[in-house]
């Protein structure tokens, strides 16, 4: 490398520093070769489930130099979300109290497509003032694959649950790139370090890992209260416990984690009440209330019947019949999905004589069948 270059990564790093960003690394566009063959080997399992996203953009997305020919390096960035060290911000807690609500904590501050998307754009722009070349900038909306390009960047590697792991940062950390035209030296690609470990293949809740290194998205909590459309599958009910948006089980599991916290501090600070919101709070937000609530929150984007689906499946594990108060009225919720989830719920809570009153009487008067349905089989 020489002194011009040197200087110019350095300068890189530490622009990338100053706007809260943890690492920085570099890789050459033609670096991951094989990625476009493991996802279409994804989708043709299924394992992408309703995100029919990923088929349709399979081939720009198998290589950066597809998406945008003039790619010679991609520029990739990493930024610390990790929960602090406070028994609050614990990111399992949730699971203590099944009268509250978990919320994965990558969810729990602001937007952060909004936060680095601005950041790598001046990243982008100080590159450009510096050195030329032309630039585009990628926060995880794009088709473009961000872990294995980051791991052949040496940012980490992905671990047996799918997501990337540093040495420095764990588990709990975003990803942001910069597409450039200019032929800058590569960092060097980051080995597996996952070892003999199954820590997060344990943990999962659903068993959403066919086998280390596989994900089946249609059995994953994240993928279910995010992604996926209509009621949530019966045989996941009970496994998603009080979890409503995301799910971080594997993710806290990783043995890595306990290197982040000690090294970088989080860039994102959560919302207190978005720690462990309460089920009572969150079961009676109606749309507008709840476009408040969640306002620069990426929550905001699942919308707000597809919300309560997952509050409701949250009330039904909590065994708590006190939330029939919040759960009754939604038995009569305009949306279909919400209606059959609160049949689900009030299920749950209710005695046995007042559910099959309630069905007898629903029977007669709902005509949606996604909804009959779930009353003749609660």
């Amino acid at each position: 490398m020489d002194t011009k270059t040197a200087k110019l990564i350095t300068a890189l790093r530490d622009k990338a520093r100053s706007l809260g960003f943890d690492d920085i690394k570099f890789a050459r566009a033609d670096s991951i070769p094989d990625a476009g063959e493991r996802l279409h080997h994804f989708v043709d399992l299924g394992y992408h489930g309703t995100m029919a996203w990923m088929a349709d953009t399979a081939e720009r997305r198998s290589s950066p130099q597809n998406l945008w020919p003039d790619v010679q390096t991609v520029i990739m960035l990493a930024m610390n979300y990790g929960p602090g060290d406070a028994p609050e911000d614990h990111p399992l807690r949730h699971l203590d109290d099944k009268s509250s609500a978990g919320i994965s904590v990558y969810a729990r501050n602001r937007d952060y497509h909004d936060v680095i998307k601005g950041r790598l754009k001046e990243i982008a722009a100080f590159l450009v003032s510096r050195a030329g070349g032309d630039v585009k900038v990628f926060v995880d909306t794009a088709p473009v694959m961000e872990k294995p390009i980051a791991e052949a960047a040496g940012l980490g590697w992905q671990g047996k649950h799918t997501n990337l792991v540093s040495r420095n940062l764990g588990s709990w950390f975003f990803l942001g790139s910069i597409f450039t035209s200019l032929n800058l030296p590569e960092s060097g690609a980051e080995r597996d370090h996952c070892g003999s470990c199954r820590a997060c293949l344990d943990s999962c809740p659903t068993d959403a890992f066919p086998a280390p290194y596989q994900l089946d998205a249609r059995r994953c909590i994240s993928y279910l209260t995010i992604e996926h459309p209509g009621p949530i599958p019966a045989e996941f009910r009970t496994a998603m416990g009080n979890r409503i948006y995301g799910c971080d089980d594997c993710l806290a599991a990783c043995p890595w984690n306990k290197f982040a916290s000690a090294a970088h501090e989080a860039k994102l600070v959560a919302r207190d009440d978005l720690k462990s919101p309460r089920l009572t709070q969150l079961l009676t937000l109606a749309d507008q209330e709840f476009r408040k609530f969640f306002s620069g929150s990426p929550i905001k984007r699942i919308g707000r019947n597809r919300f309560i689906r997952n509050v409701l499946i949250a009330a039904g594990n909590s065994k708590d019949p006190s939330l029939l108060e919040q759960v009754e009225p939604l038995l009569q919720d305009p949306d279909p999905t919400v209606r059959s989830s609160a049949v689900w719920a009030f299920g749950q809570l209710a005695d046995q004589a007042d559910m099959e009153m309630r069905r007898q009487a629903a029977l007669k008067s709902e005509t949606d069948p996604l909804v009959r349905e779930e009353w003749k089989t609660v």
